[in-house]
């Protein structure tokens, strides 16, 4: 009997800290995202990505990037 109860609280154990994994992970993974989308449309519309924000260069068309952020809403 004391095996099966020593498993039990394995099993527990072993769920709690996956769900802590997901926990912390979740935000960090959807930040890094975000940034992903913000940057992929600074560089479509002909712009930098520096210093977290979109920089414009020769050919740098702003209605295009906000066109895109606007269709990423969850890109900020």
């Amino acid at each position: 009997m004391k095996e099966a109860a020593g498993e039990a609280n394995v099993t527990v154990l072993t769920i709690l800290l996956i769900g802590i994994v997901a926990l912390v992970a979740t935000p960090l993974i959807t930040s890094i995202m975000n940034s992903t989308k913000n940057r992929s449309c600074c560089t479509n519309a002909g712009g930098k990505w520096s210093g977290n924000k979109c920089v414009s260069q020769a050919g740098y068309d702003a209605a295009t990037y906000n066109s895109c952020i606007k269709d990423n809403p969850n890109a900020k």
